[in-house]
């Protein structure tokens, strides 16, 4: 007779004989449909939290106080990472209760209790991010009211509205997206400074080494970031760029809309695998910066074939697994890792990147056998993960998936761009290839790089 575990594992089998692939949480390339390789249902959620979330997001603006609207079930999460960051200084919350829901006083509620939390702390803040929630829009609560009235009461104080309303998730905008949005609306209109730009919506400085900021800092241009403004007056510095420069995913829709608030030039210059990809957003760059100059992107080529050839050398056949959450561009990466002969076993993605068709359409022809698994199917609550021989992973989702301590530690690009970032990237794949991390310690910690007391 079977028990605990093995008894599990017979019921999880008979389960996926019975189901189609679509429905299963690991099926080859092949059959992967674009852009959802698997059908939507219950959902399982990984140990693995080194992705950032809202609350993460929230405090990288300067001066700024994060307030939530919200029930106790949804408090908990955010007051948790607040906490875990060291941050509960910058938060505060407003419970909402049942009887809020019927009483037709929920305006009043905002308002009231927003306005005891600013007169109790002990120095107000420059800004104050409220972030209201799905029941307000199923309320139908007057938010402008709302927002106007708090303005009125403090108007030394700047109010920007922020959601955490993941009821949005399918269709829209995410929150994610909005509060990149969000983060840039205290940006008053200046005079502008032909000679400053800004990179905007990341969690991570770019590196100083990207082909991006050594072309912009030789030129003389002064390049701002929200993540390395180091106080409110800088940080509303970014006003007087001329130029805005998107370079992940959900940062872009926000980098847009500033651009056309404050009448900005805008590029968008994603971390991308393509070296003639690459040479374009260059181009591109060079050409909205007079001065600036073309680098010679025939000897950056060679430094990246030189180091993907020691990378591959070293790690010889080993099995690769990488997931969606180190790169926004998942696919990209995969395939330049396979075209140069890396031995890549299993990516764990739920849905492909709108860009990444091209890099779709190639693996299907030239990988059909790569396992795409899924990380939120709740099969992968049992998903073995006690491998035979030695597994690298890229990302922390498939470390944890693989089993193994021999990962990439790094999430959404990690500040990586251009020819330098698939160098780097190459460098910490060596460095993951000959040192071992401790997973179960690492993968748990929310929001990778930032302070956390866990």
């Amino acid at each position: 007779m079977l028990h605990g575990k093995a008894k599990d594992e017979q019921w999880n089998n008979q389960i996926k004989e019975k189901l189609s692939p679509s429905l299963q949480e690991e099926i080859p390339f092949q059959d992967a449909a674009w852009p959802l390789p698997f059908v939507p249902g219950l959902e399982y959620n990984s140990p693995a939290h080194g992705t950032w979330n809202i609350v993460h997001m929230g405090m990288l603006l300067p001066g700024s106080h994060q307030i939530y609207v919200c029930g106790a079930n949804c408090n908990r999460g955010v007051i948790l990472t607040a906490s875990e960051m060291n941050a509960g200084d910058r938060f505060s919350f407003v419970e909402i209760k049942e009887e809020d829901l019927f009483n037709g006083q929920m305006e009043d509620l905002v308002i009231e209790g927003v306005s005891d939390i600013l007169h109790k702390l002990p120095k107000k803040p420059s800004v104050v991010l409220l972030f209201t929630v799905c029941v307000h829009h199923f309320m139908g609560c007057d938010l402008a009211y709302i927002y106007d009235t708090l303005r009125s009461r403090f108007p030394e104080q700047c109010f920007v509205d922020c959601y955490m309303d993941p009821i949005m998730q399918k269709e829209g905008l995410t929150p994610d997206q909005k509060l990149r949005n969000a983060l840039y609306k205290p940006l008053p209109m200046r005079e502008k400074n032909l000679k400053q730009i800004n990179i905007i919506g990341n969690d991570f400085p770019t590196r100083e080494e990207t082909e991006l900021k050594t072309i912009a800092k030789a030129a003389g241009y002064t390049v701002k970031d929200i993540t390395e403004c180091e106080g409110y007056e800088e940080y509303l510095s970014m006003s007087e760029s001329f130029l805005n420069i998107a370079c992940y995913p959900l940062a872009k829709y926000g980098a847009e809309q500033l651009s056309k608030r404050l009448g900005m030039k805008f590029l968008y210059l994603p971390f991308s695998f393509h070296y003639d990809e690459i040479n374009a957003q260059l181009k591109s760059l060079v050409k909205e910066m007079p001065g600036a100059v073309m680098p010679d992107t025939s000897l950056l080529r060679k430094r990246c074939e030189r180091i993907l050839q020691e990378t591959k050398e070293l790690v010889g056949d080993t099995k690769i697994t990488i997931d969606a959450t180190v790169v926004p561009r998942l696919l990209g990466l995969t395939r330049l890792l396979i075209s140069h002969g890396f031995s890549v076993e299993r990516i764990f993605t739920d849905a492909f990147s709108a860009e990444e068709k091209e890099d779709y359409l190639w693996l299907k022809e030239n990988a059909p056998n790569l396992k795409v698994c899924a990380t939120i199917h709740p099969n992968m609550r049992v998903y073995p993960r006690n491998p035979q021989e030695k597994i690298l992973a890229i990302g922390q989702k498939a470390a944890y998936f693989s089993g193994t301590e021999h990962f990439v530690n790094m999430v959404e690009g990690g500040g990586l761009h251009g020819y330098d970032g698939i160098c780097e990237l190459c460098q910490k794949i060596q460095q993951a290839y000959q040192t071992k991390k401790n997973t179960k310690d690492l993968v748990v910690r929310k929001g990778l790089g930032c302070e956390s007391c866990i």
